[in-house]
């Protein structure tokens, strides 16, 4: 796995969106899908390498605009907390470019099952915000995970265009 990636993981390794597990307060709603399609989290680039021969979870291709060789892991809803991938550390928040980097903003998608989502970034612990933060910042120092970052931010304008 990439060093910026690994970087990643370890600044959100124990944080949430709330000073406690925020799955506790929804009941793990962004673990569980109401969909009979198999749907999964992003995985960054190379990152699906962690996971070829994982129990609870399998990668699959995926389209993703931006990035060609995209993978998703679809995962049984219940992992080892500390082999999350990034994506789901991430969540609720998403990057969003500005002048000189990403900036943490809300996943567009978390409207969907995040309760949390209706009061924006203000709702958020600010010591996951700030980690948020250093995660893309450490990510981008990798063109790959820049990349993907850059089509992770548009692909949430567009969403916000569309809400």
């Amino acid at each position: 796995m990439k060093p910026e990636i690994q970087a990643a993981r370890e600044l959100l390794k124990d944080l949430t969106p709330l000073k406690t597990d925020c799955g506790a307060y929804c009941g793990g709603a962004c673990c569980n899908s109401d969909s009979a399609d198999e749907e999964g989290m992003l995985l960054f680039p190379g990152e699906e390498a962690a996971y070829r021969d994982c129990a609870w979870a399998r990668v699959k291709p995926a389209q993703f605009e931006g990035l060609p060789q995209a993978h998703i892991l679809v995962c049984d809803g219940r992992c080892p907390r500390d082999e999350r991938p990034l994506a789901c550390r991430l969540f609720p928040a998403a990057p969003h470019k500005i002048a000189d980097g990403f900036k943490a903003a809300l996943d567009r998608r978390a409207f969907a099952v995040c309760p949390l989502a209706g009061y924006g970034m203000s709702a958020f612990d600010r010591a996951f915000v700030n980690a948020c933060n250093q995660a893309f910042d450490a990510l981008s120092q990798d063109d790959e995970c820049r990349e993907y970052l850059a089509a992770w931010s548009a692909l949430m304008d567009e969403y916000a265009r569309g809400l």
